[in-house]
C-alpha cells in the first residue's frame, strides 16, 4: 500500500508543479511518468533495507528466504525506474517493468493465501491486490508507451518549404 501512496502523492504533487509552470511536468502524463519512476525508485531501495527479509518470506516454496532475488528484484527495479527517465529506453523499460509486475504477483498471492506478514502487518487482501497491480501495469504502459501524438510536432524551419501536401 506504501508503494501506491508513493504513486498517488508524487503524481499530485508532481502535476501540480505542471500547473504552476514547470513545463516538464505541464501533462498527466509526464507527471505521470516521473511519478511511476519515483515510485519505482522508492520501491527498488526498499530492497535493500531490513524489509528485504519481508519480500524474502513472500517468495513460495525453494526460492523462499532467497535474499539474492530480493536484491536482483531490488536492482531492476532501480533500473526500471532510470529507463523510464530516458527517453530512449522508456518504451523497453516500460514493457520490462509491466512484465516484471506480473512476474511478481504469484509472491503476492503466495503472502495472501498463506498470510505472510510484511512490516508487521497482515498482507494487502488478494481482492483488494489484484486491482492495485492491475492499475500499476497500467500506469506503466500508460506512462511508457502511449505517446502523445502531438509529440513529433515540429515546425518547418525558417527558410524551408512546408512538407508536401500541407496549406
Amino acid at each position: 500500500m506504501a508503494a501506491l501512496f508513493v504513486l498517488a502523492v508524487s503524481f499530485l504533487v508532481l502535476r501540480g508543479l505542471g500547473l504552476f509552470g514547470v513545463r516538464r511536468l505541464s501533462s498527466w502524463r509526464e507527471a505521470g511518468l516521473v511519478a511511476v519512476a519515483i515510485t519505482f525508485l522508492f520501491t527498488g531501495a526498499t530492497h535493500f533495507t531490513g524489509m528485504k527479509h519481508d519480500y524474502a518470506a513472500m517468495l513460495p516454496g525453494p526460492l523462499s528466504g532467497n535474499l539474492g532475488i530480493i536484491y536482483l528484484s531490488g536492482i531492476l527495479e532501480i533500473a526500471g525506474a532510470v529507463g523510464l527517465l530516458v527517453p530512449r529506453t522508456r518504451r523497453l523499460a516500460g514493457v520490462c517493468l509491466a512484465l516484471y509486475l506480473l512476474a511478481v504477483f504469484p509472491g503476492n498471492v503466495y503472502a495472501a493465501v498463506n498470510e505472510v506478514p510484511f512490516r508487521g502487518e497482515p498482507p494487502t487482501p488478494l481482492w483488494l491486490r489484484t486491482p492495485i497491480q492491475l492499475l500499476f501495469i497500467g500506469v506503466v504502459l500508460w506512462t511508457a508507451l502511449v505517446r502523445n501524438p502531438f509529440d513529433r510536432v515540429e515546425a518547418p524551419r525558417v527558410g524551408e518549404p512546408p512538407p508536401a501536401g500541407t496549406v
